[in-house]
């Protein structure tokens, strides 16, 4: 009846991967995050781990891509969506419980190191998954995808920026658009005194002859 929408922040412990839905055929990008507590220990003066919560994190359509294209293992993250237990059995019969989050949002912990946004364009879904409790997805089952079958792997649709090269030719253009910006608010600052000077040009008056 009700969702419960939760943000965590944490690491991603491994590497995006594609499953295919069996009876709805669609793609989910699946991977595993730890969010771990930091507590500082008075007596020996140091920052310590505490408890950790690890959450498989199932990713659809479009955000699956940006996923698949974009995260890798260690990343920091932070992500938002929907959290839910789901109950199963091993093959032993052994009755499991795995806690899930269908995310709605990933990004990079900025706090934790630099990234850099790159906007695609509208394209095809993509998806993935891991473990034997990872063989249902929403309910569904799901098969693993082959590597020369998924949509995208990391590192797609990023442009490569080597150190002492020039950058991608978009962002000079961007870099173009700044400097015309500072040159036009500049110029707006000089207009009000080139005003005052015309103005008093107008206003100045010839001395009368006596």
């Amino acid at each position: 009846m009700f969702d419960t929408h939760i943000v965590v922040v944490g690491n991603v412990l491994t590497k995006p991967e594609w499953r295919r839905t069996t009876n709805s055929n669609q793609l989910v990008a699946n991977f595993r995050l730890a969010s771990t507590a930091r507590r500082y220990d008075r007596e020996n003066r140091c920052w310590v781990d505490g408890n950790t919560l690890r959450v498989r994190v199932s990713a659809w359509r479009k955000l699956a891509e940006n996923v698949g294209s974009s995260i890798n293992i260690g990343d920091p993250v932070i992500v938002f969506g929907r959290l839910y237990t789901r109950d199963w059995q091993d093959e032993e019969a052994n009755h499991r419980v795995s806690y899930e989050m269908e995310a709605l949002a990933v990004g990079h912990d900025l706090a934790r190191g630099r990234s850099r946004f790159y906007r695609t364009r509208p394209a095809a879904t993509s998806a993935q998954e891991d473990t034997e409790a990872d063989a249902v997805i929403g309910g569904e089952p799901a098969e693993p995808v082959a590597d020369n079958e998924t949509p995208v792997r990391y590192g797609d649709g990023l442009p490569e920026i080597v150190p002492g090269e020039a950058e991608p030719a978009f962002l000079e253009v961007v870099a173009d658009l700044a400097d015309e910006e500072s040159a036009t608010a500049t110029t707006a600052e000089d207009e009000p005194a080139t005003a005052e000077i015309r103005r008093t040009r107008r206003t100045k008056k010839e001395p009368v002859a006596a």
